[in-house]
């Protein structure tokens, strides 16, 4: 009987380590997004930019196994730029998550932010794109997605603070930046929508980074001369590295469901 039990136990503990291994999360993420989340103006963006950042938090993370990431972050584009119809960047995000779909084993997970060049007030493709429109633009761009991959999972950050100086948001008045917090509860309502349709797979993600770094720009952004001063728009690498921390984080939430 004794030599029986040591027999077992080894098996034991082989299975439970087995459905370890099976309980872990393998996930392949895109991070859609704009200069931002490309990581322009920062010194090697392929180590530093945001995506990069969150990456390196999730695969930190105990339950989570091997992680694969693209940053299709493209400087200057709005929602507007990555409608499917439009034909420009959306098949450079399909293109992606076409080859990462082959990983059977792995979550799709599609991480957003857009929306600080669609309250530009003139410049960038479509702008000032207004929050029905933007609402509609980014449902347009989920719909096209959970439509190819309808098991993956999708995660609206709210866009970051940016200074009212900024370039094309306004000259005088806080235009661009009262019309960019104007997105934030269509994003809000864009999860409550997919609820009813796609139940736990659009999720809200980051919600504090644009107070953070409101309350912290001097430090976390990179300062830059413009038409009416110096602004503040891109995270420097401190910011960069929080950013993604931020991201992470949200990701980390959507995906385990905490």
């Amino acid at each position: 009987m004794r030599r029986l039990l040591f027999l077992i136990f080894p098996l034991f503990i082989v299975a439970r380590t087995y459905a370890q291994v099976e309980e872990r999360l393998w996930l392949n993420v895109i991070y859609i997004g704009n200069s931002i989340t490309q990581g322009v103006q920062i010194d090697n963006p392929r180590r530093n930019a945001p995506p990069v950042k969150a990456s390196v938090y999730l695969r930190a993370q105990p339950n989570v196994g091997e992680i694969k990431y693209s940053n299709q972050g493209v400087s200057g584009k709005t929602t507007v730029d990555f409608l499917p119809q439009t034909n420009t960047f959306f098949p450079k995000v399909i293109e992606v998550a076409e080859q990462f779909k082959e990983d059977t084993w792995a979550k799709l997970v599609f991480s957003i932010m857009l929306g600080t060049n669609d309250s530009a007030i003139k410049g960038p493709n479509g702008s000032p794109v207004s929050a029905e429109q933007y609402y509609q633009n980014m449902r347009i761009i989920i719909d096209e997605l959970l439509s190819r991959y309808p098991a993956a999972l999708v995660v609206l950050h709210k866009p970051l603070w940016y200074s009212p100086n900024t370039h094309n948001a306004s000259l005088y008045l806080e235009e661009g930046l009262k019309r960019l917090e104007s997105y934030f509860p269509q994003l809000e309502k864009l999860v409550a929508h997919y609820q009813d349709t796609y139940p736990n797979q659009v999720f809200m993600g980051d919600t504090e980074a644009f107070d953070y770094f409101k309350e912290n720009h001097l430090t976390e952004l990179i300062p830059e001369n413009g038409n009416s001063g110096v602004f503040y728009l891109h995270p420097n690498l401190s910011g960069a590295s929080k950013l993604g921390e931020f991201w992470g984080k949200a990701i980390y939430r959507a995906i385990t469901h905490k």
